[in-house]
């Protein structure tokens, strides 16, 4: 299985401080999240059922009603590659590595992508897949160039598929309004803007017979009954929804001068993390963990990505580790 952020017991048996005195930076996922209320007993007790207003209200949500809720997009994710023919299928690079892995491991043929040589490979592709925002990185598409890419690959039966894990702080970059175009998949997840990735609830968008496949390839309740109803209620939340857009985009900025400051120089970022793409990354993960702070390190490229601390007292604790971090490296 691949490495993820959130592995926190590891570092915490690797680095020998107790797990409750971690502040984890390393996911990416909103750390002041969606207020789960008190659950009815029955909710655990039953069987999910279909007709309990979860898809109406994650139509509203998404502005389509061509969708399939889920648990999360993982298991679309290891689904899809189950649904095509040997194909030759494009990720960006570097990206969320389980679509790589997940089509690698069904035999298809894999091709590293960098922005500027999609335009140019696209020709030879049958499946593009793009995270938009990116992860780790931050770069984003525009919805006419997606939209674009989408009609080329659907004129020879290919796919695009469109990660929208980190969009629900800016919904206008989202094209979850175009689904139901043949060739058009697209990921939503409610783990990082809403914070409920225990949760493992999201959507995925897309014309009716492939939502007919992906469902009878994930079976019967999919997405377990407390689940549903925590979904439910989030996605009807509109001005939670709308108050936590402001926050995390004024927490991302101050994460942004925090880190400058220090000379960890952002290199892209969404509201939700800010990634540093920095020659010395690794000891600067490796010295961020011996104060507690865990980060989310990539070897290709060098590169942190820091999510948002949440109260203030965690705010000032990065700040502190970060201050030491460079009194160290100078006196080295």
């Amino acid at each position: 299985m691949l490495e993820h952020g959130g592995n926190l017991r590891m570092a915490a048996q690797q680095y020998a401080i107790p797990l409750e005195n971690w502040l984890d930076l390393s996911t990416g996922i909103n750390p002041q999240g969606w207020p789960v209320p008190t659950l009815p007993q029955a909710v655990w007790q039953r069987l999910p059922e279909q007709d309990d207003g979860l898809i109406a209200a994650a139509a509203a949500y998404y502005g389509s009603p061509h969708l399939l809720p889920t648990a999360g997009s993982q298991p679309v994710i290891q689904c899809l590659p189950r649904l095509r023919t040997t194909s030759r299928v494009g990720v960006l690079t570097p990206s969320y590595a389980e679509h790589a892995y997940a089509w690698a491991r069904k035999g298809h043929q894999l091709i590293e992508l960098q922005q500027d040589s999609i335009e140019a490979t696209l020709p030879s592709l049958d499946v593009l897949i793009i995270c938009n925002p990116n992860n780790p990185t931050g770069i984003h598409f525009s919805s006419a160039q997606l939209l674009a890419w989408s009609a080329a690959l659907a004129q020879r039966d290919g796919w695009l598929i469109v990660d929208e894990a980190f969009i629900d702080a800016t919904p206008e970059l989202s094209i979850a309004a175009h689904a139901g175009q043949p060739g058009l998949v697209i990921l939503r997840s409610m783990g990082k803007f809403f914070g409920l990735a225990g949760a493992r609830a999201g959507a995925v968008l897309a014309w009716p017979t492939l939502l007919q496949q992906i469902e009878e390839e994930l079976g019967p309740w999919a997405i377990n009954g407390p689940a549903r109803l925590i979904a439910a209620q989030a996605w009807q939340d509109t001005a939670w929804q709308e108050a936590t857009r402001q926050r995390l985009s004024a927490d991302s900025s101050r994460l942004a001068t925090l880190l400058s400051r220090h000379a960890l120089y952002p290199s892209g970022a969404t509201p939700l993390f800010q990634w540093v793409s920095h020659p010395e990354a690794k000891t600067h993960h490796q010295a961020l963990a011996r104060h507690g702070i865990w980060t989310r390190y990539f070897d290709n490229p060098c590169s942190i990505r820091f999510g948002l601390p949440g109260p203030a007292p965690k705010w000032r604790r990065l700040e502190t580790a970060l201050r030491h971090i460079l009194h160290d490296a100078r006196i080295v």
